[in-house]
């Protein structure tokens, strides 16, 4: 089933100024992280974020610190076990999108509690990451049996899209270039 950019949200995980550094290709991740949360902009997809003791691992990486509408402040892995997570989202979102760090952690953990809370889950796979490429990779495939989509940059932006034709398609086709 294609993505629809009307009922979508996008969460992004833990993008934060302590960790990104430490991840493996972590410019490119976080790279690919504003290009969804730009999009998401220009294509009216709430975004929202996370960001795990945010005093011991600095807030949002300053490249996405204006993108999201909300940022909640946690301390449990699992996004979704904070108190304050049921109000993160919009209302009646039907597909959530995920980027960030760490993808065998936060990453895996909120989308787990995602896909248990009966939501679409999809995971972009060049936009989240880990500090080793085997824990990353075996997060995917964790994610993959447990009825998460994983997905690339480039597919959620052109299917949010949907044609060619959408007012926005230059906009977002720069992001990409």
């Amino acid at each position: 089933m294609l993505l629809s950019a009307a009922g979508a949200a996008l969460l992004l995980v833990d993008v934060q100024q302590r960790l990104a550094p430490a991840i493996e290709d972590g410019p490119a991740v976080v790279a690919n992280a504003v290009r969804l949360a730009e999009a998401a902009r220009l294509l009216e997809v709430p975004t929202c974020a996370t960001e795990q003791y945010p005093d011991g691992l600095g807030r949002t990486v300053p490249e996405l610190a204006e993108l999201p509408q909300h940022v909640l402040a946690k301390t449990a892995f699992a996004a979704t076990s904070d108190p304050g997570f049921s109000t993160l989202l919009p209302p009646r979102t039907s597909e959530i999108v995920l980027a960030g760090l760490e993808a065998h952690v936060c990453v895996l953990q909120t989308a787990l509690g995602l896909v248990a809370a009966r939501h679409r889950v999809l995971v972009v796979a060049d936009a989240v990451g880990s500090r080793k490429a085997v824990d990353k990779a075996v997060a995917l495939e964790r994610l993959q049996r447990n009825g998460v989509e994983v997905v690339t940059t480039e597919m959620v932006l052109f299917e949010w899209l949907r044609d060619s034709t959408h007012p926005r398609f230059r906009e977002v086709l720069q992001l990409i270039r």
